[in-house]
């Protein structure tokens, strides 16, 4: 099989841009991963090569659990995965993009920005190389570069210094950018993908990239996760424009332990069927502006939804989390907990937390309950549980700010998704 890890030095510096224009080069036989917990990146990739992206991320998963999941969904010509940040950043998680590719063996291609240099840039490579044994970068682009010339000259730098690191070309300085959310990669920003491809590709040996993304497939892999039975239940997803953000393993799970999994679309005012034993509300988008505007006159879907709350569970994260609640400032939302929140303009959690029960998961959101003492739960980034409350329960029906990987987490499926 063939594998390949795309990384850089931090974030912004053209990781999404490249791995996009590799992802629509091999758009009819590629895998697409995302090492860490984001969620955008991965619709993104599913939209540019038509196949689901699937999150690597070790800090969630053990090293078996992962080497599992990677091996599991490696089932086209070529995987591409996307790292997070810079390189090494996450290693305190072991989920950087080093400790990843390193565990499953992947060979890395460094991105590196060349503008305003050349004998520095071989310096950056030095650093990136040497600070951990072991890594697994095997090759690197160059970025931002001026003119032919100027490559030329920062690979012959890299060439005397490094033999065994491939220079696979480079991308011109000036390529037009995707748009941006306050949240990352706006996903309507898909008109320039095929231009922005053949740009950022025109410069790099392609053939060379495939040579070095040769890798070893493990095809016997033990399953590491704790089995649970099939249920005999019917489990509605509210899974739409609006609550977008679902890992695809946790569908894929979803469906392997429900009898029957239906997707509901909140936007088009689709009913919670009265035979769902369960809903499970994705987060998402649901306090912005055009947000609200898709979901605000879903009357149908509000009420079935509320009817379903009043004998029967509801599992709702982050976006999820604030449908359930009263309001979102003046935005109303469903009632159906005792919780209203107010949306910041900086962002109220972000990165890797912990709940109560010892269950790891990511947050990020910009809204905060406007009562505190409402939740329950504390979200904590230190075992000694040092942080604010962040799930909000009524009833059968349970909101969190915590986004989970289900399939290592069967105490959260017990308790939340099989009560």
């Amino acid at each position: 099989m063939k594998a390949l890890c795309i990384s850089a030095s931090a974030s912004n510096q053209g990781k999404t841009v490249l791995t996009t224009a590799l992802l629509y080069h091999f758009k009819e036989s590629v895998r697409p991963f995302k090492m860490g917990p984001d969620f955008i990146d991965p619709q993104f990739h599913k939209i540019v090569c038509q196949t689901p992206s699937i999150n690597l991320d070790r800090y969630m998963m053990s090293k078996d659990e992962l080497k599992w999941l990677f091996n599991k969904y490696s089932d086209r010509k070529i995987s591409i995965c996307e790292g997070v940040m810079g390189f090494y950043d996450g290693h305190d998680k072991k989920s950087s993009a080093y400790d990843i590719s390193r565990l499953l063996k992947i060979p890395t291609v460094i991105l590196l920005d060349g503008s305003g240099s050349y004998i520095t840039v071989s310096a950056v490579l030095q650093g990136l190389k040497n600070y951990k044994k072991h890594n697994t970068i095997k090759a690197v682009i160059l970025n931002k570069i001026s003119s032919q010339s100027h490559y030329e000259l920062i690979k012959k730098v890299i060439e005397k210094d490094f033999k065994d690191i491939a220079v696979l070309g480079w991308i011109k300085s000036g390529l037009e950018s995707l748009g941006e959310t306050h949240l990352g990669l706006d996903l309507n920003d898909l008109g320039k993908i095929e231009k922005i491809s053949q740009d950022v590709l025109e410069h790099i040996d392609m053939k060379r990239l495939e040579k070095i993304s040769k890798v070893h497939k493990n095809i016997k892999f033990t399953y590491p996760f704790e089995k649970i039975p099939k249920q005999n239940k019917k489990l509605a997803i509210v899974h739409d424009i609006n609550f977008s953000f679902l890992y695809h393993d946790n569908l894929i799970f979803l469906k392997e332990i429900f009898d029957e999994v239906v997707i509901i679309d909140s936007t088009k005012d689709e009913i919670i069927p009265s035979d769902a034993d369960i809903v499970y509300i994705c987060g998402g988008y649901v306090e912005t502006d055009s947000a609200y505007e898709r979901v605000k006159n879903s009357h149908n879907f509000k009420a079935t939804l509320i009817k379903h709350a009043q004998e029967k569970p509801i599992y709702a994260e982050c976006a999820g989390l604030l449908y359930l609640g009263i309001a979102v400032d003046d935005k109303a939302m469903s009632s159906i907990l005792d919780v209203s929140f107010t949306k910041e303009n900086r962002f109220q959690r972000m990165g890797y937390y912990f709940n109560e029960d010892g269950i790891k998961g990511h947050a990020f959101h910009y809204t905060k309950p406007i009562d505190e003492n409402s939740g329950f739960d504390r979200l904590s980034k230190s075992k000694a549980l040092i942080g604010k409350y962040g799930s909000w329960e009524k009833n059968k029906v349970f909101g969190t700010y915590l986004h989970c990987m289900f399939r290592g987490n069967t105490k959260l499926i017990k308790k939340r998704l099989l009560p």
